[in-house]
């Protein structure tokens, strides 16, 4: 609970209150909304680990040196990161790994802003990167490993 110092100015004692009495809601915000975003990068692996000449295909038609290289190190990032985050184990650091990586691929995948699909996927990029973020910042919730 915050004492009165700690409340930032300008907060009510019944927004303090509300604050504090809002964690059973937001643990369980915190684990649907983990695993709302790992979903896009387990379907992401698995889709790359189901059809793997193509994936290869398109790492080297991005220019990318070492597509077998680069879709392992995608796979390993999407699944591994995708069920860690799911788990909350070291959801800081996953997060932290997976913001850069859709970064990454953002830049490297959809830099063609003229083209509208690849500016949809390159804003959608940065946003998934802004929720992970939003991890890095305030963690996984009561609801992870890492709380245990």
């Amino acid at each position: 609970m915050l004492a009165p110092s700690d409340t930032p100015a300008g907060v009510s004692t019944a927004a303090r209150i509300n604050i504090n009495t809002n964690t059973k809601h937001s643990d369980y915000a915190a684990l649907i909304g983990r695993i709302a975003i790992a979903a896009i990068f387990l379907l992401s692996g698995f889709s790359k680990l189901t059809a793997p000449g193509a994936t290869i295909g398109y790492i080297a038609s991005a220019g990318l040196p070492l597509p077998q290289v680069a879709l392992a190190l995608a796979i390993l990032v999407e699944l591994g990161g995708g069920m860690l985050l799911v788990f909350g184990y070291r959801v800081r650091i996953v997060a932290a790994a997976l913001a850069i990586f859709s970064v990454v691929a953002a830049l490297g995948f959809h830099s063609d802003l003229a083209d509208q699909n690849q500016f949809i996927h390159f804003f959608k990029n940065l946003a998934m990167a802004g929720g992970l973020l939003q991890i890095v910042a305030f963690g996984g919730g009561r609801l992870s490993i890492d709380r245990r």
